[in-house]
């Protein structure tokens, strides 16, 4: 059985909190990658930037929505949400549109424990931490390279 260790890329790219977020989709765009996981100055994992979250920059401000029930509008979005929506489209450093505290595993998790959360989570890279730190990454590329036969990849 395949596990994390198995299929991880080791070499990981990684940013800072403090990364400008035009360097970060440069870099994201000139290797490849779908997200970046986010490090301090230790290297210990405070988040994850990817492609969604800087797409996030170009949509349309969103609007609260409401329902209303016995002629009382009840808000669906509370005003932090709206704020945090608006600030992460608004970011210019990869700490206001990065995911804090990202879905991770262990080196030891299985294949199919790795896609369910990917397809659970609507993710698309997933850190690898090893007692707190991180030693790889897996993206949904490693987990399609698995389905193909050896004499094709």
């Amino acid at each position: 059985m395949l596990k994390a260790r198995d299929i991880m890329s080791k070499d990981v790219t990684t940013v800072y909190p403090d990364t400008e977020i035009v360097q970060a989709a440069n870099l994201m765009l000139a290797k490849h990658l779908n997200g970046l996981p986010v490090v301090d100055r230790e290297g210990r994992l405070k988040g994850i930037i990817c492609q969604s979250d800087l797409m996030a920059q170009q949509r349309k401000i969103p609007l609260p929505s409401f329902f209303i029930l016995l002629d009382s509008p009840i808000p669906l979005t509370t005003p932090r949400e709206i704020e945090h929506e608006i600030k992460k489209m608004a970011a210019t450093k990869v700490s206001e549109a990065m995911t804090p505290n990202p879905v991770t595993v262990d080196p030891e998790a299985s294949l199919e424990d790795i896609a369910t959360l990917m397809v659970k989570h609507d993710i698309h890279t997933i850190p690898v931490l090893e007692g707190g730190w991180l030693v790889g990454v897996i993206g949904k590329e490693d987990i399609l390279r698995t389905l193909m036969p050896a004499a094709q990849a």
